[in-house]
């Protein structure tokens, strides 16, 4: 709860007769929400930098601008906490290898009782190009095991997400090859803006809605 709404609920329990303008009963009456933040990648260092983790990359990039860090395990992942608008948030990175990251968004779930529409998973797709980024409030896997994976675990397609585009495969190339691969220089100076904007479009998500971040990010690089 930011500082603000916590002092004037306090104050409202302590002096009952205060005057309740509508903007106060608003304050009074607004549900305090948690998210969870979920960035999909593998782990270990072999895999770091590569396409396959730019959610990852995006989670360390919005723990930066939260003040905080992502390194307590539990859930099958690493996570750490903040506050984004007032709502708190958990930062979660899976330690399952993409193709399980639903055993780890599930658990986290069940334990911070998280509806599917708060949770916010970010994660790469070939079919954007590099550094484009594109939010989507519901939706298919789209061939991503990942999200194919948290699907089956939530059993729901009904989950925000934001994709981080890392360019098509080249022709003749394994996908599995090409996703696990680094970036060239260039694209990686892309990507690092990338990341950046997706975190600043989880905080658009939250604060405003998904709605106002799509308008706001989608296509943007």
């Amino acid at each position: 709860m930011i500082p603000a709404i916590k002092t004037i609920r306090l104050a409202y329990l302590a002096c009952p007769y205060m005057v309740e303008s509508s903007a106060f009963r608003r304050v009074l009456e607004r549900k305090i929400f948690m998210y969870i933040i979920a960035g999909l990648g593998n782990p270990t260092r072999e895999y770091e930098k590569t396409r396959h983790n730019v959610g990852f990359d995006t989670i360390d990039v919005l723990a930066d601008k939260l003040n905080t860090s992502v390194d307590e395990k539990k859930f099958k992942g690493l996570y750490g906490r903040g506050i984004i608008a007032g709502e708190k948030v958990i930062l979660l990175k899976p330690q399952t290898f993409m193709n399980l990251s639903g055993e780890s968004v599930r658990e986290a779930a069940d334990f911070y009782k998280v509806d599917p529409e708060h949770i916010i998973v970010i994660y790469d797709d070939i079919s954007l190009d590099v550094g484009q980024l594109r939010i989507r409030k519901k939706g298919s896997a789209g061939g991503h095991n990942g999200i194919k994976n948290i699907i089956a675990h939530l059993g729901t397609q009904e989950f925000p997400r934001i994709k981080v585009g890392v360019g098509d495969k080249p022709p003749r190339m394994d996908l599995a090859d090409y996703v696990l691969s680094r970036f060239s220089k260039e694209d990686r100076e892309k990507m690092e803006q990338a990341f950046k904007d997706a975190a600043e479009a989880v905080e658009v998500m939250i604060a405003e809605g998904p709605d106002a971040a799509m308008n706001q990010f989608n296509g943007h690089k």
